[in-house]
């Protein structure tokens, strides 16, 4: 039931990936917030850390460089990014607020990745539907991610980029 001017969920759909085949590394989220999706952008919000932890992992600032050049930057770092949902009804941007989730076929993805060794999920919306998703794969890394939106705040920034750097080992040289 809507409260008086609440907006009706609507229909919220994902971006393409940004992966090649020499992807080694492959972060997941849930589902583009509306920030990302008005700007087309992946982690556009600018109180998501996600450009800031992952410019932390690859010690590179990647805050500070235009969208393009960043993800031009991670898939040199042979780093790729997705979303475990395909589409979604959604209020706002929180995934407490995802309804009616269409999931990505992600098993038959990640076999058209001839170089992926890990899988981390950004947050725990990405790590239960991904990891139902994935299964148990020998020589797959699956990593679980504390959320960088800026709504999961119970993390300290520093406590956040301390679980990041669990990707590092597994990023490619530049």
């Amino acid at each position: 039931m809507l409260r008086p001017g609440q907006m009706p969920a609507r229909r919220k759909a994902a971006f393409p990936p940004s992966v090649d085949e020499s992807t080694r590394l492959l972060i997941l989220g849930s589902l583009p917030g509306d920030a990302s999706i008005r700007q087309g952008e992946y982690y556009a919000h600018r109180g998501n850390a996600f450009w800031a932890l992952m410019g932390d992992v690859l010690g590179e600032d990647l805050r500070g460089q235009p969208y393009a050049m960043r993800l031009k930057r991670l898939k040199a770092r042979r780093v790729g990014l997705w979303d475990v949902i395909e589409s979604a009804d959604r209020e706002g941007s929180l995934d407490s607020a995802i309804r009616g989730a269409e999931l990505r076929d992600l098993a038959a993805f990640i076999d058209r990745l001839p170089a992926l060794e890990v899988v981390a999920f950004n947050g725990r919306t990405a790590a239960l539907h991904g990891r139902r998703q994935i299964g148990l794969r020998p020589g797959l890394v699956l990593i679980d991610l504390p959320s960088s939106s800026g709504a999961f705040a119970s993390m300290s920034r520093e406590a956040k980029r301390s679980a990041w750097m669990a990707m590092a080992p597994h990023i490619g040289d530049a």
